[in-house]
């Protein structure tokens, strides 16, 4: 993976940072295929260990009257095969009800639980902050999520006193090294991965979520587009595809302790 970032300069160096394991919180079936999938088979194909939390069922989700009863089978089953082909099989869900997620301290407690499971190099999660370009990122669920994560990371992971619960089954405080954002503003972005090796298995995980997708031929045109431009905007090479995200060091050689 190439990146490169033409004004706020990540904090992240891929030659000299060792990614093990990542963890993705996403609010929909489907959320993680637009945002970050490119990236997500680029860190897998290098023997990166992903897993994602869905946090709602996408039970809100679809367009057909006809299969309301089925949506939540429907959409578990189309994520499960998209995950797949990314090389991604390990998926837990919090089972919160689409459309009504708040980052409340039961949602946080659960993410700390797992994040303190699991022990990631890097918390993957969609941006508590609203894009007003592009508004469709910033659906009240997606920033819940964001809220809800960001919150959970710091300092309720690293503090050994917060959700006391957690200790006392032996899931003891962990210091997160990286968060990574995505769908937030583009002036926050401040980390591109080149994903032009990747494209048609991140559009091939897309297809899958077909209950969401009524016009697949316009569905793919934007994300290639969108992929395009977002080349362009982190000053890759023309032609080039990228994701992009606003990386934020929580935990690295100059923080210093203390909740």
């Amino acid at each position: 993976m190439s990146t490169n970032a033409p004004a706020a300069q990540s904090p992240f160096d891929p030659n000299h940072t060792r990614i093990e394991r990542v963890l993705c919180f996403t609010a929909h079936p489907d959320d993680i295929d637009f945002g970050a999938a490119g990236t997500i088979a680029a860190w897998t194909a290098a023997g990166v260990q992903v897993s994602y939390c869905i946090m709602t069922d996408g039970d809100a989700g679809g367009f057909d009257p006809a299969k309301r009863d089925e949506i939540v089978r429907l959409r578990t089953e189309e994520q499960q095969r998209a995950a797949a082909l990314v090389g991604v099989s390990d998926i837990h869900y919090l089972h919160q009800r689409d459309g009504y997620l708040e980052p409340s301290h039961e949602v946080i407690r659960e993410v700390v639980r797992l994040i303190r499971r699991l022990r990631p190099d890097v918390v993957l999660a969609m941006h508590p902050e609203r894009n007003w370009n592009r508004i469709q990122k910033s659906h009240p669920d997606h920033l819940a999520v964001g809220e809800a994560v960001t919150r959970a990371v710091y300092p309720a992971l690293e503090n050994p006193f917060a959700y006391p619960e957690l200790a006392a089954a032996g899931l003891e405080a962990y210091k997160l090294p990286w968060l990574w954002l995505f769908a937030g503003p583009e002036e926050r972005e401040n980390h591109f991965v080149d994903v032009t090796g990747n494209v048609e298995e991140k559009l091939a995980a897309i297809h899958i979520h077909a209950s969401q997708h009524p016009d697949v031929d316009a569905m793919e045109r934007t994300v290639r587009g969108l992929m395009l431009t977002t080349g362009e905007r982190g000053g890759l090479a023309p032609g080039r595809s990228a994701e992009a995200f606003h990386v934020v060091a929580v935990n690295g050689p100059g923080t210093i302790a203390g909740f």
